[in-house]
């Protein structure tokens, strides 16, 4: 099936991935005041929720479900730098704490 043959989401079906994504969140928060509880798996298991909801996000409300090839490639090859990124940040932050 190509992305031209795709149907639009509805007003329902945007209120469902509202919910879910509000669930989402309602985890990372819980997860921010249980990290001494759930110990070294919080900052993964959040990095994990924040990739589903970029990807929910993009794929739904900014309509890239819809879009051209390319176009996700772009969307795909920044969260990939920006995780990159990120694990620059912290390998250099968790080093600093060593020394």
């Amino acid at each position: 099936m190509s992305n031209s043959h795709l149907s639009h989401p509805t007003p329902k079906k945007y209120v469902q991935i509202a919910i879910v994504l509000g669930v989402l969140t309602a985890i990372e928060v819980a997860l921010y005041y249980t990290e001494e509880i759930v110990g070294s798996f919080t900052a993964p298991l959040l990095v994990t929720l924040a990739i589903g909801k970029f990807v929910i996000v993009v794929g739904w409300f900014m309509h890239l479900r819809f879009e051209n090839k390319t176009v996700n490639r772009f969307f795909t090859g920044g969260m990939i730098l920006a995780l990159i990124l990120f694990a620059i940040v912290m390998f250099e932050r968790a080093s600093a704490n060593y020394f």
